[in-house]
């Protein structure tokens, strides 16, 4: 079993920037593959960035590339999201989820173990 805490979340203005990370216990990430996905109200998850554990490969969406970046700390076995040039559509509960696969790691159904999430909030 693996358990995984977000933290980081908050209130922030258009452009602003936040990092949230997301510990991990129970189970090593260094053979992991890791993502971080965003639910909004009224809307279905959308896939935000993927680390896979092979090879140190990175995913994102259009939506996010260039603004949003994944990182991993193995050592300490927390995976990070940095979000830059925040815009109001990012208003969204964010959730990290680990998987031991590197199938399309775009796809929730493909990840074993979530978060509960960390609250993120842009004000224009």
């Amino acid at each position: 079993q693996v358990q995984l805490a977000e933290s980081g979340g908050g209130s922030v203005q258009a452009g602003g920037s936040l990092r949230l990370s997301c510990a991990a216990s129970g189970r090593t990430i260094r053979t992991s593959t890791l993502g971080w996905f965003r639910q909004a109200p009224g809307k279905g998850r959308e896939f935000v960035a993927a680390s896979v554990w092979t090879g140190g490969s990175t995913y994102y969406p259009d939506s996010v590339n260039n603004r949003f970046t994944i990182s991993r700390d193995n050592a300490k076995n927390t995976v990070y999201l940095q979000l830059n040039s925040l815009k109001p559509e990012d208003t969204a509960l964010y959730y990290c989820a680990a998987k031991s696969s590197i199938i399309d790691s775009r796809l929730s159904e493909n990840y074993n173990y979530w978060g509960q999430g960390t609250q993120v909030t842009v004000s224009s």
